[in-house]
């Protein structure tokens, strides 16, 4: 199977749903791609290890000191509160553009 023939799933529990009940199928077309050659070594992995690379951002010094002092009274490393933000504002546009 390939990506193209993926059904839309509405969200990621009936996509994880999906996969689940179709594993076995999967997991023998894989076997069947591994011992035809036709798989990649490390292709998943290097894609992934490439979203997960670090993004550098630039904060105008309001918004960074806006950051620290919210952090502070939190009681999160700024890092943290940065990063969760960031992650809800993405969510959140991801669903905006659905």
């Amino acid at each position: 199977m390939s990506p193209r023939e993926l059904p839309a799933f509405a969200n990621e529990d009936e996509e994880a749903a999906w996969w689940y009940a179709n594993r076995e199928k999967h997991d023998e077309e894989f076997a069947r791609a591994f011992a035809e050659g036709r798989v990649r070594r490390g292709s998943v992995a290097q894609r992934l290890a490439s979203a997960r690379q670090v993004a550098m951002v630039s904060l105008a010094e309001p918004d960074a000191q806006a950051a620290a002092q919210l952090a502070g009274k939190m009681g999160v490393e700024v890092q943290s509160l940065l990063s969760e933000l960031l992650h809800q504002a993405i969510r959140r546009e991801i669903e905006r553009a659905a």
